[in-house]
């Protein structure tokens, strides 16, 4: 309640870009920030503002896919702590939140202690097919990835990961609310985890956490079935179950699915995208 009242006096707003991975959303987060008028951006663990990393700690410095997920998700809490503080020390009105999707720029919110994005812009709105296939590309076949901040900035703090600096001009579509430079400079990185490859979850192991997780949550429960869809927004699960008759489980399933997306995001670091429960029979 304390936040929302000092944010609300501060008539602070949050956007968000949403995409995802790989298509290109740090690449064209400082022509967004320009056109919206907006100073701090948080990409990937770290606040920025202009050309400088006032907080956080970069995602893409670390070595394991699943680590970055968390350091991007603000899952530590010191961390998180950091960049809250910051924000709240700072003259803030407008943020940029990146992420995969509405639901992680939500959770990325709430966990920097901000209110939910007011306005979402999806990169299929400010960039082409053509301009997404061919980052996804970039990013699947060299392992390169975008910080949207000056190369001598990613030299300072991460240098071990800087791969080349690259000068980009304002894009169609992205006009600024005012006058401001033409040319951006941003970096390209190729981190630790993507020299390594990708690290999943083989659909048998999450199969086994969602059994676990609806056995915790009530043991009554039959699971039937288990799908498993990946994609590069996280993963998609399709559960059937049968629930004994006369129970209160058929009326509140969404808890359920609740329980099983926070426990196994806590434990894996993955990002659970949806859950689908299909109640097939009442059981005696």
């Amino acid at each position: 309640m304390f936040l929302d009242l000092f944010w609300s006096l501060r008539k602070i707003k949050v956007y968000a870009l949403v995409g995802e991975s790989g298509t290109g959303k740090s690449f064209r987060a400082k022509l967004v920030a320009q056109k919206y008028g907006i100073d701090y951006i948080i990409d990937d663990g770290l606040l920025i503002r202009d050309n400088r990393i006032l907080a956080g700690h970069s995602a893409k410095k670390e070595k394991t896919f699943l680590a970055a997920v968390k350091a991007a998700l603000f899952d530590e809490k010191a961390r998180r702590d950091e960049v809250a503080k910051k924000l709240q020390g700072e003259k803030t009105k407008k943020i940029l939140i990146l992420g995969t999707s509405e639901k992680m720029v939500n959770k990325i919110a709430v966990r920097l202690q901000l209110p939910a994005p007011r306005k979402i812009i999806k990169i299929e709105d400010i960039a082409t097919q053509e301009e997404i296939e061919k980052a996804i590309r970039t990013r699947r076949i060299e392992g390169k990835h975008v910080i949207p901040v000056p190369s001598i900035e990613i030299k300072r703090n991460y240098p071990n990961i800087f791969y080349a600096a690259i000068r980009i001009f304002k894009d169609r579509g992205l006009k600024p609310l005012g006058p401001s430079p033409t040319v951006h400079e941003k970096s390209v990185v190729r981190p630790e985890y993507s020299k390594r490859g990708k690290v999943e979850i083989s659909e048998a192991a999450l199969s086994q956490m969602v059994i676990h997780c609806a056995d915790e949550y009530n043991q009554s429960i039959r699971i039937k079935k288990i799908v498993v869809k990946d994609d590069e927004a996280g993963y998609r699960l399709v559960i059937t179950i049968d629930v004994p008759f006369g129970t209160q489980l058929g009326g509140n399933i969404h808890a359920l699915q609740l329980y099983i997306i926070e426990n196994i995001e806590r434990y894996t670091g993955i990002l659970i995208e949806e859950v689908n429960i299909i109640i097939d029979k009442l059981i005696q």
